[in-house]
């Protein structure tokens, strides 16, 4: 059985990979990693079809790497230890280099287990990941690694790959291609910046077109079918996926429920149903928050819906959820107010708990009024007048009271209550 094109014509140098020039052209730094022949624990990450197998396999290729490839959609630790078993056992005097792509499948207990084998110098790691790995890959392994972007490949550098696949399934089925004009031009700029797509489409219009005395004639209409819907892809795996949800984050906010329907739609059509219950969840209390509570459990109820539905009818609850966040009152208290007390025990502001209201390890109120606690249920408006935060920043204010009818509302509230009334 044939292999696919892509696969047949994969390139074997740098010099042959298309794209990535500003980590593989003269002086790239992931260039002078690999010609140094020390090749240290990577993450590539960027869209698909961009070139990080590819670049993988010349690793072990020029650096006498024994290459062991794991997809972590399919694979645990027990295929990682398998290949450790191994070592012993295998002729390879330049080690082993492991190739972990899709390494966002694995959870955090299996991306830590990992450390182990890297630590010790047993293999050398190469993760990919479609997803930022800086939210995505566990911290201690990005510490020891060394992250290289692989970006979407321009279409002017994709098209001569397109014209060079047309020239090799030519002379491999002794036929000549006829391509009308603007054919290579559609391809290549339909892919998106994904090479793999492009040569895909190659290899099925070759397929699918009529032959007639040895001759294949691809009309601008067929590559427009080969490619239909290209133009709308959105790729959830890539640069134009953290776009397009944070332009749905950034529309909740801005009150926008139209432009907020039509991110989560992209979003959804890329079937990137929990990034979008994610961003969804995140908005209710980092954009709406105190102004209207409820929102949280209504959106969660939304989502929880969502998932349990599945595709396509999780749109139905996801969309309400939008609308609703997108029409509902704002504050940013909440985030804001988190985010300053973050900061504060950061910079090493804590300080000891006040005494009063440390755990004394006794049973029963009574020993803790002993220690100085007041107990606010047995004052006025179940309130009392007493310190909590430490004596370095017991005057800090992190919360203050949003402007709307909730908040405002809740503000006076204990205002009442601390001034007496």
């Amino acid at each position: 059985m044939r292999r696919p094109l892509a696969d047949e014509i994969r390139p074997q140098e740098l010099d042959e990979v298309v794209g990535q020039r500003h980590i593989l052209g003269e002086g790239g730094l992931l260039r002078r990693v690999i010609e140094s022949g020390k090749v240290p624990n990577m993450v590539f990450y960027g869209p698909s079809g961009t070139g990080k197998t590819t670049v993988a396999n010349i690793i072990a290729r020029k650096t006498d790497r024994s290459l062991r490839k794991l997809n972590a959609t399919n694979a645990g630790l027990s295929d990682i230890k398998n290949i450790i078993a191994e070592l012993d056992t295998m002729l390879t005097p330049g080690g082993v280099l492991l190739y972990l792509d899709e390494i966002q499948y694995f959870n955090k207990k299996q991306q830590q287990s990992l450390l182990e084998f890297i630590e010790d110098g047993r293999i050398t790691l190469i993760a990919s990941t479609t997803e930022n790995p800086y939210f995505y890959v566990y911290n201690a392994l990005l510490s020891r690694s060394t992250v290289f972007e692989f970006k979407s490949v321009p279409a002017a550098e994709v098209e001569p790959a397109v014209l060079r696949a047309v020239n090799i399934i030519s002379a491999r089925e002794d036929i000549e291609a006829q391509l009308e004009p603007g054919v290579a031009e559609h391809i290549a700029r339909s892919c998106n910046g994904d090479v793999r797509k492009a040569l895909n489409s190659v290899e099925l219009l070759f397929t699918a077109a009529p032959r007639r005395e040895g001759k294949v004639c691809i009309t601008l209409d067929d590559a427009r079918n080969a490619t239909q819907g290209g133009s709308m892809h959105y790729d959830r795996d890539g640069d134009e996926h953290f776009d397009s949800v944070s332009a749905l984050m950034k529309s909740l906010r801005g009150s926008d429920p139209d432009a907020a329907l039509h991110y989560l739609a992209r979003t959804l059509e890329a079937g990137d149903l929990i990034g979008a219950c994610r961003r969804l969840l995140c908005s209710a209390s980092e954009d709406i928050g105190l102004a209207y509570p409820q929102a949280a459990a209504i959106v969660k109820a939304c989502v929880d819906s969502a998932l349990q539905l599945g595709l396509p009818e999780a749109r139905l609850p996801l969309a309400e959820a939008a609308i609703l966040l997108a029409t509902a009152p704002k504050s940013n208290s909440v985030v804001t107010a988190i985010d300053r007390a973050i900061a504060d025990v950061r910079a090493g502001k804590a300080g000891p708990v006040p005494r009063e209201l440390q755990n004394v390890h006794a049973d029963g109120a009574g020993f803790e009024r002993e220690q100085g606690y007041k107990y606010p249920h047995e004052y006025p408006g179940h309130w009392v007048r007493q310190q909590y935060l430490p004596d370095v920043i017991k005057d800090a204010r992190y919360y203050e009271y949003g402007d709307n009818k909730t908040e405002q509302a809740a503000k006076a509230y204990w205002e009442r209550i601390k001034e007496g009334r």
